[in-house]
């Protein structure tokens, strides 16, 4: 079992921007000009992998304890990519059906394709990698700038709430750096409970039931 950081990555946004500012000037947080903040989101992928027995076209029970157990050891959970990388010839779907009920109990499905790691699959192994991604915005929260001498910049700590709450709130961190495509399912997805308020018939339109009362004393 290995644990393998593969990438870091600063999201931009809108950070090209601040190549228009005057030639020569190092822009940070206490000498911004622009409107765009110096604080921004880093994404870090860690990818930690373990190498499983196989036989002939199953993973046994023992190595799907040992799987199992791997997977409690590093707290798999949501927003965990799983995938599997297996030998050139020695592909079976019946291995990734024995990891992906694994990968099940824990609510995970296994990703099509794998990370490029160091080291070639052996023939009688299968590869599972588990891949997690956090992002984070650092030197926050930063006050350094001077507050007693007036000048034409956007606040040191500019940025920081807003971005701040984006890398920590977000379901897939990746997202941040290539987004995800768009596509018409989507879309069907997003309309349907205005489809279902539309066609519903209102309530108010039903007259009210009759009811009977009984009891109580009469004077």
């Amino acid at each position: 079992m290995s644990r393998l950081p593969t990438f870091a990555a600063v999201v931009a946004l809108g950070l090209g921007a601040s190549a228009c500012a005057p030639v020569g000037r190092d822009i940070g947080a206490l000498n911004n000009p622009t409107l765009y903040s110096m604080h921004q989101p880093v994404v870090q992928r860690t990818d930690y992998v373990i190498d499983v027995a196989t036989s002939g076209d199953r993973v046994l029970p023992a190595e799907q304890g040992r799987l199992r157990a791997w997977f409690a050891s590093i707290g798999a959970a949501y927003g965990d990519r799983i995938s599997i990388d297996e030998a050139r010839g020695y592909e079976s779907a019946s291995v990734r059906t024995d990891i992906a009920s694994v990968a099940a109990d824990y609510g995970l499905l296994l990703s099509d394709g794998a990370p490029v790691l160091n080291g070639e699959v052996q023939p009688g192994t299968v590869r599972v990698i588990a891949s997690r991604a956090t992002a984070s915005v650092s030197d926050c929260p930063e006050w350094g700038e001077d507050q007693f001498t007036p000048t034409v910049n956007t606040s040191s700590n500019f940025g920081c709430a807003t971005n701040g709450n984006l890398a920590a709130m977000i379901a897939n961190p990746e997202d941040l750096i290539h987004g995800q495509q768009g596509s018409v399912t989507g879309a069907s997805t997003a309309g349907r409970a205005i489809r279902v308020y539309r066609d519903r018939t209102p309530t108010g339109t039903r007259p009210l039931e009759a009811t009977t009362t009984s009891g109580g004393n009469s004077q």
